[in-house]
Formats: C-alpha cells, sequence, structure tokens
C-alpha cells in the first residue's frame, strides 16, 4: 500500500490529535513553571463497568454531566435517534450490544441537548475515506464533553477489498462510529460513512445510519468541500454547505 493511502486511513482524528498535542505542550510548559506545585490527583471515573473519565485538561466545549453508569450496563436491542439537520434528517440504530458504553454516553449526550445547534465540521472525500464528522460544539474538531471512555472495538469488519495486506478493515456505507485521538479517548465526536471506507479497527461501531440518513449525506457529499487559500480544491476540510444538527432527539 502507498504511503498516500495509509495518510489517509489514518485521518479520521488529525484535529483531535491536534488539540491533543497542544493541551499537552500547554501541561508541559505550566509543569515546569510550577516545578515546586504537588501533583495533582487523577480525577476519579464514574463507579460503573464502563468508567467514564473526567479531562480537566480537555474541558467540555459545552457544559454536561458525566453519564450515568449502572452496575449493568444496558446491553440488549436498539435504540432510534434522529439527528435534524438543516441540510435534512439523519436517522440512527444505535445498537447496544455491539458498544453498551457507547451508546450509554451518546444517549446522555442527546437527551442532555449536547448535540442541539452543533456543526458537522469536517467531510472527507479520499477514494478510500469518505466519512461527515460531528460531534463538537465547538466546531474546531478539538472540543469535546469533558470525559473519555474506553473503546469498544469491532471484531467482526470483513477485510477492506482495498487494502491488500489486511490490516484495514471495511467500515461500510452506513456505518456509525466513534472518532478518538487513540487508545480510550471517546468523547463525543463521531463520524458517519458516507461511501465504503477503509481503515484500521480502531474505531468503535456502535450503529447504523437510515435510508433517509444517507440520501442527507450524500447531498453533503456532493455540495463538496469548502476551499481555503492553501488549498483550492481540498479532500479533507469543512462541508462547503454548512451543516448543523439543529436537534439531536431520541426516537424518529
Amino acid at each position: 500500500m502507498s504511503s498516500e493511502t495509509r495518510t489517509h486511513a489514518a485521518l479520521p482524528l488529525l484535529a483531535r490529535l491536534a488539540g491533543v498535542s497542544v493541551a499537552a505542550a500547554t501541561i508541559v510548559a505550566a509543569a515546569g513553571v510550577a516545578a515546586t506545585a504537588a501533583p495533582a490527583a487523577d480525577p476519579a471515573p464514574t463507579k460503573g463497568p464502563c468508567a467514564y473519565t473526567p479531562t480537566p485538561d480537555e474541558p467540555a466545549a459545552r457544559p454536561v454531566s458525566l453519564p450515568p453508569d449502572p452496575r449493568r450496563t444496558p446491553d440488549r436491542g436498539t435504540v432510534r435517534v434522529t439527528l435534524r439537520t438543516n441540510q435534512g434528517p439523519i436517522g440512527l440504530t444505535l445498537d447496544r450490544e455491539q458498544a453498551p458504553c457507547t451508546v450509554q454516553s451518546f444517549l446522555h449526550l442527546v437527551r442532555k441537548r449536547f448535540y442541539d445547534r452543533t456543526p458537522c465540521h469536517r467531510l472527507t472525500a479520499y477514494p478510500t475515506l469518505t466519512v461527515l464528522q460531528c460531534g463538537d460544539p465547538s466546531g474546531t474538531g478539538e472540543g469535546g464533553p469533558g470525559y473519555r471512555y474506553r473503546d469498544e472495538l469491532p471484531t467482526d469488519l470483513p477485510p477492506a477489498p482495498t487494502d491488500p495486506t489486511g490490516v484495514r478493515r471495511l467500515y461500510a456505507r452506513g456505518t456509525l462510529a466513534m472518532a478518538n485521538a487513540g487508545p480510550d479517548t471517546n468523547g463525543s465526536q463521531f463520524f458517519l460513512v458516507q461511501a465504503d471506507s477503509a481503515l484500521r479497527p480502531n474505531y468503535t461501531v456502535f450503529g447504523q445510519v437510515d435510508a433517509a440518513g444517507l440520501a442527507t449525506l450524500d447531498r453533503i457529499s456532493a455540495g463538496g468541500i469548502a476551499p481555503t487559500p492553501e488549498d483550492p480544491a481540498p479532500v479533507d476540510g469543512a462541508p462547503a454547505v454548512p451543516v448543523e444538527i439543529c436537534r439531536a432527539k431520541q426516537g424518529r
């Protein structure tokens, strides 16, 4: 596989990774100035199996509490969520069995209206990666809910036919998955797969997009990606037609 293809396959979270790098640099500088200060205690995670952990170094882009974390996380059945966007509805079916902690967190953010009036800040159009990324109220690609939780990675994805090495897996059209900034750093950002994409299986899959939602994604994708002075024909960036989640709600 070419280096170009490898770069494309690693792209879903470069924006978040940049944010983490900046935050880390700030922490190091602060530690150097206050060398005599006692180290801060690690924030306590929730006590259930999902262990949602506060991230004080990356505060919430919009105030929201930690999700409920019962002793037994619901892990059966599906839940319907509708994203009402300015470009049309996107219906989602969340799969509790596939990723119970992820569904628990996502539903919490929906119920707390964390996703309302938030942009979908990123669209990609690589031959092997075509997704719309949403879930950051700041619209920068660096924002989250002020907590993180562990991966629930897929184990049954077929090999991507475009990857002869067999390393990457097929994230098929209509897949709903979590964006992240490395292992066990899930927060609020997620991506919707508009066309079959090849990725390492490092992104939690927790549901599917319905037919109406795919039609909405197709319209957004057809609008292209906003050009910049540096790149008049980008394949990664903000959608040319701005996309906003006006309201996210459980149900239809």
